[in-house]
Parts: structure tokens; C-alpha cells; sequence
């Protein structure tokens, strides 16, 4: 934490969907444990468009901020709405749905002074037996955008530097991606991120995976790969394209006594050229689209 005699000022932002069982408990619990810490603070719960009583019970909560979305937005804009209705530097995310212990806020706030982004690593978490295949996949992917071994890719808990979020903001999602997301692009944008190893809670009710998610965690890949590195799937299918295209163009030519090539070679040749190119043009696109600012 600081060291300057300055109070750390911080937003926490809890997102909030039919979380009428575990929601008063997560908000009192947060208030107990941050009044320990020497800091500054409010509590943003986001309402997004809940069925359930999540919405009374959080009026009912003393020194909480209720913001609430007329329907579901999703996870994303949730968090979205808590930033942009933060009034303090630091934002910590914190889910509704009491996995998260509020006794691991402090381990987090330990690295302010280092860090842009402190996120949880949550031990020995796996998960619904359903979403593994296509995390596996999409941690692969990951580690291979960013670079480096990514300890824990979406997380729910992680303190933020408010200006960085809104930031690149535009970059985030509105559904359950956006801490995906978000970790890529501070990892790619060489700000300094740090994981604290973190335990959790059970959840409480039952999870929202959905045979959809497959589909969707696809998509999410795809839409990573072309966001932060187009090139590392254009320039590897470029290069087999084109070191194919040599070969079969040394066979014709040893077959035909050094005279022709045939068509395929040189149609396979010039595809492999093209694909390098438009990944040179997605890659443009990418680094431009992530340097605008709202």
C-alpha cells in the first residue's frame, strides 16, 4: 500500500443479477473488512436489471451507491457503468455472488504503488467439468497473445487504475468476456499487471453455463487473435502457404525439365502473398482501433 501518507481512494464495484441470496451478506462483509484499512472508499452495486429482490435488498444496505440497469446489459456493462459512476482513482471488482472473500482486498491493495493492474489467482479453482475444454483452449490462446503464462485469465477480483479501464474501455465487451479482455489488453498495452494467489468461496446458486458458451467462447478467441495480433495467425498460415507453394513449384520444374510450374503452385503462391498482406492491413487496424480514445 502507500507509503507516502497518502490514503488509497477506492471504488469497489460489485455487479450484481439475481443475487438476492448472497448479496447483503457480500456488501456487509466488504464493509467489515475495508473499515479495518486505513483508505478511502465507496461501494457501487451495479442492479443489472435483476428478476429477483437484489434490487430492495440493496436499498436497504446503508453507504452503498445503487446504480441500476432497466434490463440485463451483461457483466461487462455492468462494470462499465460502476467506472464511469466511480469517483475514485482505484477500482476494485468484486462479484456478487460471494465466491469472493473479503479478507483478500487487503493482499491486492499490498502492490498500488508498482502495479497498474493486481488481479486475483485463484487456487486450485477448475470450474463447471463443461467450460474446461474451451478454457483450455482459449488459455492456450492467451498465453500464446500475451507471450507469457497468464495465471488466471478471468478472475472476477482485481484492482484496476480507474483512468486505464476507461481507457481502453472501448476495447471491453459487455458480456461475461470483458475480463478476459481487459487482462489481454493491459498485457499487450506493456502496462504492468501483477496476480496475488487468492482463495475462494463456493458460489452460491447454480452457474450459468450454457451449451451456448461453446459458440461463444469461440468467437471470443477469434475476436482476441484479431484484436491484439492478427499476425500471429496470418504470417504462420502465410509462411506454410508459401513454403508449400517452393515446393511444388521445384517439382514441376524437375519434372518438366526446368521448363514450367503449373497453375496450382502459382495460385497457392500468390494466395500465401495475400494473406501476409491483409494481415499487414488487419494488424494496422488493430493498433489503431486500440489507440482510440473516447
Amino acid at each position: 500500500m502507500k507509503t507516502s501518507g497518502e490514503k488509497i481512494k477506492l471504488s469497489i464495484i460489485i455487479p450484481v443479477y439475481n443475487e438476492e441470496e448472497t448479496i447483503a451478506q457480500v456488501v456487509n462483509g466488504l464493509k467489515n473488512e475495508l473499515s479495518k484499512l486505513d483508505l478511502d472508499y465507496e461501494i457501487i452495486a451495479v442492479n443489472d436489471g435483476s428478476s429477483d429482490n437484489s434490487k430492495e435488498i440493496l436499498e436497504n444496505i446503508k453507504e452503498v451507491k445503487l446504480v441500476n440497469h432497466p434490463y440485463n446489459k451483461g457483466y461487462g456493462a455492468s462494470l462499465k457503468t460502476g467506472a464511469r459512476n466511480a469517483k475514485f482513482d482505484w477500482l476494485l471488482f468484486f462479484d456478487g455472488d460471494g465466491q469472493h472473500k473479503p479478507e483478500c482486498t487487503k493482499e491486492l491493495l499490498k502492490y498500488t504503488n508498482e502495479y497498474d493492474a493486481i488481479i486475483g489467482w485463484r487456487q486450485g479453482y477448475q470450474g463447471p467439468a463443461l467450460r474446461q475444454p474451451g478454457k483450455k483452449l482459449l488459455h492456450i490462446v492467451a498465453d500464446y497473445l500475451a507471450e507469457r503464462k497468464i495465471p488466471d485469465l478471468n478472475c472476477g477480483l482485481r484492482l484496476l487504475k480507474k483512468k486505464l479501464f476507461l481507457q481502453y474501455e472501448h476495447l471491453f465487451p459487455n458480456g461475461f468476456s470483458l475480463s478476459t479482455t481487459s487482462t489481454l489488453t493491459f498485457f499487450k498495452e506493456g502496462l504492468n499487471v501483477k496476480y496475488v494467489p487468492i482463495t475462494i468461496n463456493k458460489r452460491c446458486g447454480k452457474s450459468s453455463v450454457k451449451v451456448s458458451d461453446g459458440p461463444r467462447t469461440l468467437m471470443l478467441i477469434v475476436r482476441l487473435i484479431m484484436l491484439f495480433s492478427p499476425l500471429k495467425i496470418f504470417l504462420p498460415v502465410s509462411a506454410v502457404g508459401f513454403v508449400i507453394s517452393m515446393g511444388w513449384a521445384i517439382y514441376d520444374l524437375i519434372n518438366s525439365n526446368f521448363h514450367a510450374i503449373s497453375k496450382s503452385s502459382g495460385f497457392l503462391f500468390v494466395a500465401s502473398l495475400l494473406v501476409f498482406l491483409f494481415g499487414l492491413l488487419a494488424d494496422q487496424i488493430a493498433a489503431i482501433r486500440r489507440e482510440i480514445k473516447r
